[in-house]
């Protein structure tokens, strides 16, 4: 190894440990995301730090984490160096953030709109590049009993099984169930098989005696509702 080479090392070992003596000196509120990335994977290499590999993976999502939740292990690893190991933090680290919100919204809730059942939702649904289903379990005060995944998907779409929607309401005692699904494209417009199989999910709980309350469709931050649009 040539001076010149031990010497970019030897910083790079060096600024590896800076995020981690600011978080002991100055909290961990005064690290910026690349420093607190840096944290997570350690070590950078020997041309670049692990600040600067933070910065590097943190411009190709425009800075912006929810982009970067977004990307799985094997996204991350095509990044130099980050292999499997760091990857792996990047993405257990986001996934607990994520779910620290979830823990965080109260344990009782009651839904007398669209906008209360996508609160209740709306974690679950966050950075997924997939489609999802899931049901919102209500009793008949129209508190909630629990949320339930029901179907994973693509981007095109996800099936819904109808006997096991209302075998799973039956199971939990529901006296009504709200529908949930996203759009990974980001557009809220139902399909028309959409629209079918939410009616005729309305239609057996009829039968069945539990209500379909609405259908959600969501993404990020926005959602659409069937009852408030007049789909049902």
């Amino acid at each position: 190894m040539s001076n010149y080479e031990n010497k970019l090392g030897i910083k790079a070992w060096a600024e590896a440990d800076r995020p981690r003596e600011k978080l002991l000196q100055q909290g961990r509120r005064q690290l910026t995301d690349a420093e607190l990335i840096a944290i997570l994977i350690g070590s950078g290499s020997k041309n670049e730090t692990a600040v600067d590999l933070s910065k590097r993976i943190l411009n190709s999502c425009h800075n912006d984490l929810h982009k970067l939740a977004q990307l799985g292990v094997k996204e991350l690893s095509k990044f130099k160096g980050i292999g499997e190991a760091k990857a792996i933090a990047i993405v257990a680290a986001l996934e607990l953030g994520r779910r620290r919100k979830d823990v965080e919204t109260p344990k009782t809730q009651k839904i007398n709109s669209s906008v209360d059942a996508y609160r209740a939702i709306k974690a679950d649904f966050e950075d997924l590049p997939h489609e999802e289903f899931w049901l919102l379990l209500l009793n008949r005060a129209n508190v909630v009993l629990g949320k339930h995944f029901l179907s994973k998907g693509g981007q095109a779409g996800t099936v819904v099984d109808p006997k096991m929607v209302f075998k799973i309401a039956l199971e939990h005692g529901a006296a009504s169930i709200v529908l949930i699904h996203n759009h990974p494209s980001g557009n809220l417009k139902p399909s028309q098989e959409d629209i079918n199989v939410t009616k005729k999910l309305m239609e057996l709980g009829k039968m069945m005696e539990i209500a379909v309350h609405d259908h959600l469709i969501v993404y990020n931050n926005t959602f659409l509702s069937f009852a408030d649009q007049g789909y049902i």
